[in-house]
């Protein structure tokens, strides 16, 4: 059948109304170098810092230096099968990371893939690895403590949740352990944990993954990786990564607590990654944003107000000292950065004094703020007594002769000291630490030798948990330590110490 010109006319009318457009545009760059997880390309003339970027194998990478001529780009992963002459297009997005409750339990790289043989993570929740840190309208006090089980720290620098408290010292002093103990004690508390392991080996983290799965603390629990074998741009990216996973459970409302370990390796890997990129040097070699390299990932640490829903983030920041060189770069750095710091000396821990934390140059900058009343009546005078102890015994060792006084606050110090030892991954709850400190500051433990206080601090426990079970029950649910149950406890164990007899003896 025949159409005449008017049907016709309409019918390529409506066609053409119809019609839509399957193009494309694509900025494409070629790359003119590559080496050292390096990359240079030209023809990204519209590429955003921070982009990514991705080269014809599938390999990602993000825009950093956006130059004139060409584009600084960082490769997150191999770059052996990247050629020169390759083209690399961009994506128009910038770096996401898988987050949610399907992580819990696992060990993941720093880009968020899953390294631990478990299969894919099933999640369908992203957010971006850069982030702003909440305002301080949108924060609250840190008042709320966050128990470690280490009876040094709870008394001495305590924690609160929101706080970022750094723990520093030199190589092999006990910092791991501090952090690990931390995770170990959050068991059955309502915390999830996220442990950063930066530039380790990764024997050292599979170690460290299984003793999580022994302490059943796995559980509650991600675990992300960027080892030693890894390229600079991993280790530089995995702190932010892990980061912004613990955002998207501090915006449910949930408390999270992070440990970097350690900052000292992402700086290197920082300052590796800048020399490459051909940014200027300036102080021992770091660029000179070092300092907001971390400051914009430690401000991400808070503890939101109740009207975004009252979830934290507590961060443990890890940075190694040389020599005891507290004022380095680095350390200053993140000294300024935190809200205290938890300095481990050489010294204290090769004499046996573990863990090794120096009263003297650790402090909380929350105090007493993130501590419960019971334990802040116990240890009140206890750094104060710590630090006249430290005085005293550099004094005695001129042998000049002591009054009864000066023997008997040595004698106290020499206490206090084996009280505040603990052995490893051995965390203790926070009744038994306040019982135990009580019973040193009332003096029970002056006539027990030194070499006998552990075994007098064990026995004396499972004697209150048999005699007075109602006095320990009534320090956890309070948290207080109220007339009428320190007359209890004072009576409980003064009949105990009555009986004790010391196998130095």
């Amino acid at each position: 059948m025949a159409l005449d010109k008017e049907d016709l006319h309409s019918l390529i009318k409506q066609r053409i109304s119809s019609f839509q457009s399957t193009s494309e545009m694509e900025e494409i760059g070629k790359l003119t170098y590559l080496g050292d997880g390096i990359a240079r390309a030209t023809g990204l003339e519209n590429v955003m810092s921070g982009e990514l970027l991705e080269f014809e194998d599938g390999t990602i990478g993000m825009a950093q230096n956006l130059e004139r001529k060409d584009v600084g780009i960082v490769i997150f992963g191999e770059y052996f099968n990247i050629r020169v002459g390759e083209t690399v297009r961009r994506t128009g997005h910038i770096m996401e990371v898988p987050v949610g409750d399907a992580l819990i339990g696992r060990v993941v790289d720093a880009l968020g893939n899953p390294v631990d043989g478990q299969g894919p993570i099933k999640t369908s929740k992203k957010r971006p690895v850069e982030n702003e840190a909440p305002g301080v309208m949108d924060r609250q006090p840190v008042e709320e403590p966050l128990q470690t089980g280490i009876k040094a720290i709870d008394s001495l620098v305590p924690i609160g949740r929101g706080q970022r408290e750094l723990i520093i010292g030199d190589r092999k002093t006990g910092k791991t352990t501090i952090a690990m103990d931390t995770i170990l004690n959050q068991r059955g508390k309502d915390v999830i944990c996220i442990y950063v392991a930066i530039g380790q080996k990764e024997s050292s983290v599979r170690n460290m993954t299984e003793t999580l799965k022994k302490y059943r603390a796995l559980d509650y629990t991600i675990v992300v990786s960027a080892s030693a074998s890894n390229p600079a741009p991993m280790l530089y990216i995995a702190p932010y990564v892990a980061t912004a996973i613990a955002e998207e459970f501090m915006h449910e409302g949930k408390h999270v607590l992070i440990v970097y370990d350690d900052l000292s390796k992402q700086a290197a890997a920082y300052r590796e990654m800048s020399l490459l990129l051909k940014r200027p040097p300036g102080r021992e070699a770091y660029p000179g944003d070092i300092f907001y390299l971390h400051s914009r990932l430690l401000e991400r640490s808070a503890k939101l107000s109740d009207a975004l829903g009252g979830g934290s983030i507590t961060s443990l920041p890890i940075v190694e000292t040389q020599a005891g060189d507290i004022s380095a770069y680095i350390p200053t750095n993140v000294i300024s950065i935190t809200d205290g710091q938890i300095f481990l000396e050489s010294e204290l821990f090769f004499s046996g004094i573990r863990p090794a934390i120096s009263a003297g140059l650790s402090v909380s900058r929350v105090g007493g703020s993130a501590q419960t009343k019971a334990m802040k009546k116990v240890s009140g005078t206890l750094r104060l007594d710590l630090a006249t102890f430290r005085e005293l015994e550099a004094f005695t060792q001129f042998g000049s002769d002591l009054d009864a006084s000066t023997q008997q606050r040595l004698n106290r110090g020499h206490r206090t000291v084996e009280v505040l030892k603990q052995g490893l991954h051995q965390v203790m709850p926070m009744e038994e630490q306040v019982i135990i400190l009580y019973a040193l500051t009332k003096g029970f433990l002056d006539v027990v030798p030194v070499r006998d206080i552990p075994r007098f601090e064990s026995e004396l426990m499972t004697n209150l948990h048999f005699a007075v079970p109602h006095v320990i029950e009534e320090i956890v649910t309070t948290k207080k330590l109220t007339d009428e149950v320190e007359v209890e406890l004072f009576a409980a164990i003064k009949a105990f110490a009555s009986g004790f007899i010391p196998h130095s003896l």
